[in-house]
């Protein structure tokens, strides 16, 4: 009886599942200060289903055990050209997505400003408080980026990297 008021007390186990995924913004030689309204997509971001995600695996938990899902952290990192900072961009908006459901998972305004400087620069977005719990268990999901700022010089390549602390139901 102890050890199932133990348990009971220590409430649902949690754990942290990762999903990375690069895409490469194209670039104006020009010189131009050419308007960047269209963020490309992120390869791996679009029909993500979480049945096949490996620290999902590791933990034994399919998506149907989830119980409440939120973003822990979302970074985007430059991986190439090695002199290149956000100094392009002006904002990001990271979206969750499946069927007709969208919602606000992370953003940053003002990134220009931030002085995030080269080599290889980190930016940490701002997270919502957003329940992803119904996005995680349908068929398929995806996470689309909005962003606005200016076209770089070079083609940018970037890498972000997503975690999610899942909350997982003991028994069914």
């Amino acid at each position: 009886m102890c050890a199932l008021l133990l348990l009971a007390a220590c409430g649902a186990p949690g754990f942290l599942a990762e999903v990375k995924g690069e895409t490469t913004v194209a670039g104006d030689p020009t010189g131009i200060s050419t308007v960047l309204d269209a963020f490309p997509a992120i390869g791996s971001f679009s029909n993500l289903d979480f049945d096949q995600n490996q620290d999902f695996k590791n933990q034994g938990v399919t998506k149907e055990q989830v119980s409440s899902v939120k973003l822990h952290s979302l970074e985007l990192k430059v991986l190439s050209p090695a002199d290149q900072d956000f100094s392009f961009l002006d904002t990001l908006e990271f979206y969750a997505k499946t069927g007709d459901q969208e919602v606000l998972v992370a953003s940053k305004k003002n990134i220009a400003s931030l002085g995030l400087a080269a080599p290889n620069p980190v930016l940490v977005l701002d997270v919502t408080d957003a329940e992803l719990q119904p996005f995680i268990t349908a068929p398929s999901m995806s996470l689309s980026v909005r962003g606005k700022g200016r076209k770089p010089s070079k083609e940018v390549r970037l890498e972000a990297n997503v975690k999610l602390l899942v909350q997982a139901r003991l028994l069914d």
